[in-house]
């Protein structure tokens, strides 16, 4: 009896959690998508100086992740 209440009470955390857990997947969509936007529509008007931002990023991360 104690066991099968426990698993009960198991299933129900864990089904709490999932649900919690798709909540926080929606709420960072819309943000992130927004984000994506922005920076699109950035390259779109200076091409240039998101190709310059891109090559100095990719630089850094480059020089810094460097395997030894």
């Amino acid at each position: 009896m104690a066991q099968s209440s426990t698993s009960t009470n198991a299933k129900r955390v864990q089904h709490q959690a999932e649900e919690m857990l798709d909540q926080a997947k929606e709420a960072l969509r819309k943000p992130a998508g927004d984000v994506i936007e922005s920076l699109r529509d950035y390259a779109h008007k200076n091409p240039e100086s998101a190709a310059l931002w891109c090559l100095g990023i990719g630089f850094v991360l480059g020089w810094r992740l460097k395997p030894w």
